[in-house]
């Protein structure tokens, strides 16, 4: 299943259960993305040879603020996976409450055969081709799969050279470095928000993080904040793995010295005290909590009956199939949607826009105290929507999000 394939058939099956509230044609309207758009980039690189790079931008929907979303740079990154992205940031903005709608970008490269320079021209090629879809009051972009914080520092940059002016006025651009505008604990704001989550549901489960055992798939910046934050929280990381393997340690990991591991060697493999398993078998160990943290299309129907988990924390975007999910629920899993279990990057990429658009400083207490806050928040609501229509957490989710966005059309008006 397709990405897009997999965030439309998630869509439909609430819209099911919202055809009493709003008239077809409105969820209609919301489920197809205002526009997709297709970019031809062209820079000179350190070769002296120019490289032709497909790019792509989806704006979903903009009912409820300009669009937010991530830049990913993947090799295999398609329009259609945008498109799907950009969809579930629509909900994911929504459910959390922040006044944005979804958006995304893919650029067709791997970061990973780009030296530092190549990497800085592809970006501010990008930046430059975008520039007329990119704008605080149209789509805001951020670090995802591929980029980072140095990344949006140089969209900042190259959108501000293109305007003539030494900054620029109002936030273009999230998650970059916290001297050009950043703010503190926008990093491992996704992680921290995954575990405060996961927190939330264990304990309302009459469990504690305390003690229990996590796996996690995945060591980029969400899978690798969530493990050191489940070890700091008092939970054993037993099994982690990344895009060359898996290795796996029944007394836990030293999540500290496997950051620095993977700093020297560019993989979880090899860790002195840990032995190489096999990356899907990993993802049936037996434990408390699962936590994707990586591609989607992870957890599947092929999969699903062996997972032993008692809980499912998505952190990544869409790693558990439809299909997937039916065998989870019917078993009794436990699974938090990834427009709830990892909204903390776009909650807290919302402080940085109005710190920005406002002139002001926030400290990182601050922003930490207002992530844990909100991610608490936003699972009782999920818990009791779910607890109240005999829904999923999911189901719970997604109702709610489409609801606000659907309402939100509404109350514009459907003339242009």
């Amino acid at each position: 299943m397709s990405m897009l394939t997999h965030a439309e058939a998630q869509f439909d099956r609430v819209a099911s259960l919202l055809r009493d509230d709003f008239p077809p044609e409105i969820l209609d309207k919301i489920k197809m993305p205002r526009e997709r758009i297709e970019l031809r980039l062209a820079p000179l690189l350190s070769n002296g040879h120019v490289r032709v790079v497909r790019a792509f931008i989806v704006h979903h929907n903009s009912a409820l603020g300009p669009c937010k979303g991530g830049v990913r740079m993947t090799p295999d990154v398609t329009l259609d996976d945008v498109q799907a992205l950009a969809m579930e940031m629509t909900w994911k903005c929504a459910l959390i409450g922040v006044p944005f709608g979804g958006g995304k970008s893919g650029i067709v490269a791997s970061p990973e055969t780009l030296s530092a320079h190549d990497k800085e021209v592809l970006i501010r090629s990008f930046a430059r081709n975008a520039s007329r879809h990119i704008h605080p009051l149209l789509y805001v972009p951020a670090p995802d799969m591929g980029t980072n914080e140095r990344d949006m520092g140089h969209i900042k940059d190259a959108i501000s050279y293109s305007l003539g002016q030494a900054t620029t006025q109002g936030c273009y651009v999230t998650g970059k470095p916290v001297i050009l505008g950043g703010i503190p604990g926008r990093r491992e704001a996704t992680g921290r928000g995954v575990v405060r989550v996961i927190a939330a549901a264990m304990e309302a489960e009459g469990r504690s993080l305390s003690g229990a055992k996590a796996v996690v798939q995945g060591f980029g910046n969400v899978g690798a904040v969530t493990a050191q934050m489940l070890v700091e929280a008092g939970a054993r990381v037993i099994a982690i793995s990344d895009i060359h393997g898996a290795i796996e340690a029944p007394g836990g990991i030293d999540v500290g010295a496997l950051t620095a591991h993977v700093a020297a060697t560019g993989r979880v493999s090899g860790l002195a005290g840990a032995r190489a398993i096999d990356p899907a078998a990993m993802l049936t160990l037996p434990c408390d909590v699962l936590v994707p943290a990586a591609a989607g299309g992870q957890i599947t129907a092929a999969n699903a009956g062996a997972v032993r988990a008692k809980m499912i924390a998505e952190g990544a975007n869409g790693p558990t199939t439809p299909e997937a999910d039916d065998i989870l629920n019917a078993r009794g899993v436990t699974v938090l949607p990834d427009i709830l279990c990892n909204a903390g990057g776009v909650f807290v990429s919302y402080l940085e826009y109005t710190q920005e658009t406002q002139k002001e400083q926030m400290t990182r207490e601050d922003v930490l105290r207002w992530l844990s806050q909100r991610m608490t928040e936003r699972y009782q609501r999920v818990r009791e929507t779910a607890s109240a229509r005999s829904l999923s957490l999911r189901q719970a989710a997604m109702t709610i999000a489409v609801r606000e966005v659907a309402a939100a059309v509404m109350a514009r008006g459907l003339l242009p």
